[in-house]
C-alpha cells in the first residue's frame, strides 16, 4: 500500500458509512475532524457529515425547528482513495484507532462506498430541509384525538387522513350523533 505523504496524484474521493455511538454523531465527526486535522491528513478527508434533516415540530404548544439525524449511529465520510481504489493506510489506521469510531459498513479490509444516487439522495435532502424545514407530524390514521382549537375545540376524533405537505389532518368527529370530516391543522390537535 502506498504512503500518503508525498504522493502527487490523490485518486477519487469516495463516500463511506462508520457506525459511531448513537446520540455521540457530532461528537465523533469532530473528535475525527480534529485528529485528521493534527496527523496533517485532512486533505485526504475532505468531508466528514452527520446526516440531519430540519423538521418543524410543536411541543407544548410552541413550534421549534430541529435538526433530526437521519441515521441514529452513523456518519458519512468523503475519503480520497489510492492508486489501487484503496483507503490509504495511515488515513485507514487512524479511523480504525480513533476512540469510539466504530467498524465500517462492508466487509472488514474493503468497506463498501456509497453509491453515487445514494449520496446525491442524501445530500439533496439535507439541502432541501435546510431551505424549507420538513413537518414531523406524529399523528397516523386510527389515532384518538382531541381538538385543541376552533369551533371544534374539545372535541374528540379519529383521524382519517394525514397530509404532511400541506401540514393538515382530517379528523372524523361526531356531531349531532353523525360522523363529520374536519380538516385541521396539525398543531390544533392532540393525541387522547
Amino acid at each position: 500500500m502506498s504512503e500518503v505523504a508525498g504522493e502527487s496524484s490523490v485518486g477519487p474521493t469516495r463516500w463511506f458509512v462508520l457506525r459511531v455511538p448513537s446520540n455521540l454523531e457530532r461528537k465523533m465527526r469532530d473528535k475525527l475532524e480534529r485528529r485528521l486535522k493534527a496527523a496533517g491528513l485532512e486533505s485526504y478527508v475532505p468531508s466528514v457529515l452527520v446526516p440531519t434533516e430540519t423538521v418543524s415540530e410543536m411541543k407544548s404548544g410552541k413550534k421549534r425547528v430541529v435538526q433530526r439525524k437521519l441515521y441514529p449511529g452513523y456518519i458519512m465520510v468523503e475519503m480520497a482513495l489510492d492508486e489501487e481504489g484503496l483507503i490509504p493506510e495511515p488515513v485507514w489506521f487512524l479511523i480504525r484507532e480513533t476512540q469510539g469510531v466504530g467498524d465500517f459498513v462492508g466487509s472488514t479490509r474493503q468497506p463498501v462506498p456509497m453509491e453515487a444516487h445514494e449520496v446525491e439522495r442524501i445530500l439533496n435532502g439535507m439541502r432541501s430541509t435546510e431551505d424549507r424545514p420538513a413537518l414531523k407530524i406524529n399523528f397516523k390514521l386510527g389515532d384518538r384525538v382531541k381538538i385543541n382549537e376552533g369551533p371544534f375545540e374539545s372535541y374528540n376524533g379519529v383521524v382519517d387522513e394525514v397530509n404532511e405537505a400541506k401540514g393538515m389532518v382530517r379528523v372524523i368527529v361526531t356531531i349531532f350523533g353523525r360522523e363529520t370530516p374536519v380538516e385541521l391543522e396539525y398543531w390544533q390537535v392532540e393525541p387522547v
